[in-house]
């Protein structure tokens, strides 16, 4: 995709081709998209669990969508530029002050009709649990009066067993995961939507225990109790550990 007909296309130009190059990504590493979009609204603040750096482009692939991600990304070259044309919400992790600001952001990027996706889980995870779900970033969305969008992430081998390949958790570097997806011949990732939630006056407590319900029953994973949304120490502002929300710290993979 050129850099310049991305900067100069508009936003529905700039969607599709932000769709089809996510695709073309997939398609060389070998990844094939299963995506049930049966509850995909306009406007919709989609929450997914968090395995791979690949998230992002299974997402988009199925649905372009903004994402949300730590300040630094805007500083790194190309993909920081491609992020702001993007929609990319950037946080400035400890100020209240910009969390209200962001708020805005995002509520107003939904009131386009357009997607934003986070990872409330806030890190990834191998796979096959769930981590908790950090209920303050969902809160622009319901303060917006804009639903939340469950939807279940998973990585399947040919033979119907769950792939450990795309995990990109722990110690695992950007290379390890990428040469183990490589080296299947192809891999299955299934992303899944939920009903709608967070239309009928719930906090956001109650809507990230209900999203997380949700993903779990539609991944097939085990759902552990959901501890307190905020770690002691920590701004209860828009997320709660030192990772960027839409992917591992290690890896400048937000270019969506």
């Amino acid at each position: 995709m050129s850099l310049t007909v991305f900067r100069i296309c508009g936003d529905t130009r700039r969607l599709r081709l932000k769709q089809s190059w996510s695709a073309a990504v997939l398609d060389a590493l070998g990844v094939e998209l299963e995506a049930d979009l049966t509850h995909l609204a306009p406007g919709v603040l989609l929450v997914a669990n968090h395995v791979s750096w690949i998230d992002i482009f299974v997402i988009n692939a199925a649905v372009p969508a903004a994402f949300v991600s730590k300040e630094e990304v805007r500083r790194w070259p190309v993909i920081g530029w491609l992020a702001w044309k993007n929609d990319t919400v950037f946080l400035r992790r400890g100020s209240r002050g910009h969390a209200r600001l962001i708020n805005e952001e995002i509520a107003g990027i939904l009131g386009q009709g357009k997607v934003v996706a986070v990872f409330p889980e806030g890190t990834t995870t191998d796979g096959r649990s769930l981590l908790h779900f950090h209920a303050a970033l969902l809160q622009p969305a319901l303060a917006a009066g804009r639903p939340v969008l469950p939807a279940a992430i998973s990585y399947w081998e040919l033979n119907g067993e769950r792939s450990l390949a795309p995990r990109y958790d722990g110690d695992i570097s950007l290379g390890e995961c990428t040469t183990a997806i490589l080296k299947r011949r192809r891999i299955i990732a299934r992303l899944v939507t939920t009903p709608l939630r967070g239309s009928n006056g719930e906090d956001r407590k109650q809507v990230a225990a209900a999203a997380r319900e949700a993903i779990a029953l539609a991944a097939g994973l085990p759902l552990a109790s959901n501890p307190p949304e905020t770690p002691a120490g920590l701004p209860a502002a828009l997320r709660s550990d030192d990772r960027p929300t839409s992917t591992p710290n290690r890896a400048p993979a937000d270019s969506a």
